[in-house]
């Protein structure tokens, strides 16, 4: 009887160390704020993303997209350095930021959407139980291209709020035109489309339905757009039309925007009336 009670006790000593060592994971879990890089998948679809959390173990989510890079090399340094921007502008400090490191070296512009939007199927539908964490609230945020992705994605899926800092491309007809005519240099990004849909001139339907201003109807969530009136005469040339077009949507949930005079291409970051409308806005929603 002795030894079956000492036996007893020592289960007893170990059931509860156990149980402590399993509090203090818990414990340590949700207090841990980290920043990785890992790949994520959905529907088959890998892409890579940054994780940014914060100590809070239930979270609203910040998913940011980076703008245009021309080599899938430089891409995870992009992702890492819009994430900073965002996360600099951003007023609260309980918000975990998802940065995706989108490719688009061997795609042609508007492909990319695909990994755009598994990645935040990802957060939506993957992330809280990969991560051991409660996702709550679900806003986009895209800078330039970055922007052109998070409007797009915003006539897919609904979210809690999107914003777009100088979205675009806006008009690939216009812009590819130039560049035919000798006006601008050529670039990667007409190029690769001009081989596979030859000149604007010949083929202008191709161009258009990779444009932004073919994206102005459908919004599933409210948006914000912030745009310097400085910004490159292509980018300006088109966005009176967009904004037009955005406005007398009938399809659409709330937008609104907010023009930068003087503001150039990254507004959304240095602009402290751009920054409030920001942070009003995530706020709002």
């Amino acid at each position: 009887m002795k030894t079956k009670s000492i036996l007893f006790t020592l289960f007893i000593f170990t059931f509860m160390i156990s149980c402590e060592k399993e509090n203090t994971a818990s414990n340590n879990q949700e207090s841990t704020a980290y920043r990785k890089t890992m790949t994520v998948s959905y529907n088959n679809l890998d892409v890579d993303v940054i994780v940014d959390k914060p100590i809070q173990n239930e979270v609203d989510v910040l998913v940011v997209f980076h703008g245009t890079v021309l080599y899938d090399s430089e891409i995870l340094n992009a992702a890492n350095t819009i994430l900073d921007n965002f996360k600099n502008i951003l007023d609260r400090n309980d918000m975990m930021l998802v940065s995706v490191a989108y490719p688009g070296e061997n795609l042609l512009l508007g492909d990319t959407i695909t990994y755009a939007e598994a990645a935040l199927l990802w957060v939506k539908n993957n992330a809280s139980e990969q991560l051991g964490i409660t996702i709550n609230k679900v806003f986009l945020a895209g800078h330039s291209q970055g922007g052109y992705l998070v409007t797009r994605l915003n006539t897919m899926h609904q979210t809690n709020g999107v914003i777009a800092n100088a979205p675009g491309p806006l008009n690939l007809v216009y812009r590819c035109q130039l560049e035919e005519n000798g006006q601008i240099p050529t670039g990667v990004t007409c190029t690769k489309l001009k081989n596979v849909y030859g000149t604007t001139t010949s083929n202008p339907n191709a161009y258009m339905q990779r444009s932004l201003l073919n994206f102005t109807n459908g919004f599933q969530s409210d948006i914000l757009f912030v745009q310097g009136l400085n910004d490159s005469p292509i980018q300006m040339y088109s966005w009176p039309s967009f904004k037009v077009d955005i406005l007398s949507c009938t399809s659409c949930q709330n937008s609104s925007f907010v023009e930068i005079p003087g503001g150039e291409h990254a507004s959304l970051f240095s602009s402290p009336l751009a920054k409030t409308a920001f942070n009003n806005f995530i706020a709002s929603h």
